[in-house]
């Protein structure tokens, strides 16, 4: 046990690198906080491009979500940040991230609003027109608040999955949670900083987590009693 501990969690160790641990947590927070909406704003917008399109544009939009979400998210930023600079386009490491994470999450986030949509009745559009609304307002005051209810359980765990997906910045050196962590256990020689980045991304994520099983659950047991 007494080496078990020496190895995997060394209080020296620990005090020797959490400042690189604590910048690393900062960045992938960062991350998270301007990836996760940008994402959730694409992909809704895909989403009504193919509520208000017609039947070409809604092809084009069903071929895109599919592209963007069966494209693996790390060849994506490898193409990004090393394909790009031979087109005189040259991106910085933190925006080849946010570029790459919101472009595949924007396939998963409009599948779930597309879903959402298409699951509200033909007949709440109808009666809104009759009622002298523009689609625009129809949508917004009338349709996306329904949306956001139904949608808000499959919302939270895509959620989630993104946050993890932030580590993908170490392939490009960028100083994120796990990356600042095999530095540090690169100085230590000791692996206690990746343990202690484990711990820190399960403290993080597993309240979230919790609460999206719940809201999953709830939303079974709701569609079971109808």
């Amino acid at each position: 046990m007494d080496l078990f501990l020496e190895n995997f969690a060394s209080l020296a160790s620990l005090q020797q690198i959490y400042p690189l641990l604590l910048q690393g947590l900062e960045l992938t927070v960062l991350l998270a906080l301007v990836t996760l909406p940008l994402s959730i704003a694409t992909g809704l917008a895909v989403a009504i491009v193919y509520s208000f399109g017609g039947s070409l544009v809604r092809r084009i939009t069903i071929i895109l979500i599919d592209l963007l979400r069966s494209f693996p998210v790390i060849v994506l930023l490898i193409l990004i940040f090393y394909s790009l600079p031979f087109f005189g386009i040259k991106l910085g490491n933190f925006t080849a991230v946010v570029v790459a994470l919101v472009i595949n999450n924007t396939g998963y986030f409009g599948e779930i609003f597309r879903a959402g949509l298409l699951s509200i009745p033909k007949g709440q559009h109808e009666a809104a027109a009759a009622l002298g609304l523009h689609r625009g307002h129809t949508m917004l005051l009338i349709i996306l608040p329904q949306v956001l209810k139904k949608v808000l359980a499959p919302l939270a765990s895509n959620s989630l999955e993104l946050v993890k997906t932030t580590s993908i910045a170490s392939m490009v050196a960028l100083p994120e949670l796990l990356r600042s962590a095999r530095v540090a256990q690169e100085q230590t020689y000791n692996p206690t900083p990746l343990t202690a980045a484990a711990v820190i991304f399960f403290v993080m994520l597993w309240p979230f987590s919790h609460w999206v099983s719940r809201m999953e659950r709830r939303a079974i047991i709701g569609s079971n009693q109808r």
